[in-house]
């Protein structure tokens, strides 16, 4: 049955459009006590609701913020989807998800897609390799917020994890621990700005401290979906081999790259913290109960989310400055996988 629509009702009672959308707007009181009775009744009759979009746009005004997400399997973008959405519930919004799948060549579908539903603005964490629609989208008046990956050449508000200084605090915890042979390990870099602004700290860190630390070696490797899980396996063992009586460790660059290496250790027989030290960004749920517990770096991503959704209504309410640049201070959660046990 189709939906009933305010002709439907206007119908029904014998009245005009513009008579129900009185009633509807708690105009009432512009009408005789019968004819709103007759509406009502309709109202009740035809179990009419109205549209909430409908009535937006009819105002001009949507309410509805567009968030494009690279992968929602990802718990960090599962987190900063938490704290925006919180956020834009306060505020009075609605926010509408977008996942790419990790596929940049629906950027520009995602954005397009909400844009078609009138959305007001864009929270994009995305893989920023498509920076043409998120472009076009403000040339259209829509402000657009960016977290933890930025477009290249895009201005636009940034909000973001400081990946240097978790860098520096993750490697250092594994040097202060005895761990001398380090090895970065993170998805594909190559274009994803917070993927290339770890490795890079990572290396800066290495070469910063070769003079001032006895012995400490490290290198990086980038571990895909869809390979073989003997090369992720193959590169630990490598990593042992080259520690030698030097303690390895293992930096790894979000949740999804430290379940593949604690997987990886698994079938090698290794146990953290002794045969290998592991430290990870990003601070799950499970992070406490796997092993003798993951040391990892938290993002503060209810606060990520929640500031970017901040930065885009100031946007909507007419705040216009200069793109602003945020980025949050990580946490180290230090556990037993980067505690060495005695021989």
């Amino acid at each position: 049955m189709a939906r009933a629509t305010i002709a439907d009702v206007a119908r029904q009672a014998g009245v005009s459009k513009a008579t129900v959308s009185r009633f509807l707007n708690h105009r009432d009181k512009l009408l005789t006590k019968g004819i709103a009775a007759r509406v009502e009744a309709a109202i009740s009759t035809l179990s009419y609701s109205p549209n909430p979009m409908a009535q937006a746009l009819k105002r001009g005004r949507s309410r509805l913020i567009g968030l494009v997400v690279a992968d929602v399997s990802n718990p960090f973008s599962v987190a900063v989807l938490r704290g925006a959405e919180k956020a834009c519930q306060q505020a009075g919004y609605l926010l509408m998800l977008f996942n790419l799948g990790n596929d940049s060549r629906r950027e520009r579908e995602a954005i397009e897609t909400l844009t078609a539903y009138q959305v007001e603005g864009f929270i994009l964490n995305t893989l920023g390799q498509d920076g043409g629609a998120a472009v076009e989208s403000a040339r259209h008046g829509k402000p657009v917020v960016l977290v933890d990956r930025r477009h290249h050449d895009m201005r636009a508000d940034f909000v973001s994890l400081d990946n240097a200084d978790a860098v520096r605090m993750g490697a250092r915890h594994l040097v202060e621990a005895g761990y001398r042979e380090l090895l970065f390990v993170s998805e594909p870099v190559k274009d994803v700005s917070p993927r290339e602004e770890r490795k890079s700290a990572f290396c800066r860190y290495l070469s910063e401290s070769e003079n001032t630390i006895t012995n400490l070696h490290g290198s990086t490797f980038e571990s895909m979906a869809d390979e073989p899980e003997a090369r992720l396996s193959n590169a630990l063992q490598c990593l042992r081999q080259s520690a030698g009586e030097r303690l390895p460790g293992i930096l790894s660059s979000n949740a999804v790259v430290t379940l593949r290496v604690v997987a990886a250790m698994t079938r090698l027989g290794l146990r953290l913290g002794t045969d290998i030290g592991l430290v990870g960004f990003d601070d799950t749920e499970w992070s406490p109960y796997v092993g003798p517990g993951l040391s990892t770096i938290a993002q503060p991503t209810d606060d990520l989310g929640r500031i970017a959704a901040d930065c885009l209504i100031e946007r909507l309410k007419g705040l216009e400055l200069p793109p602003r640049q945020i980025l949050l201070s990580g946490r180290l959660m230090p556990r037993g996988s980067s505690v060495p046990s005695p021989a």
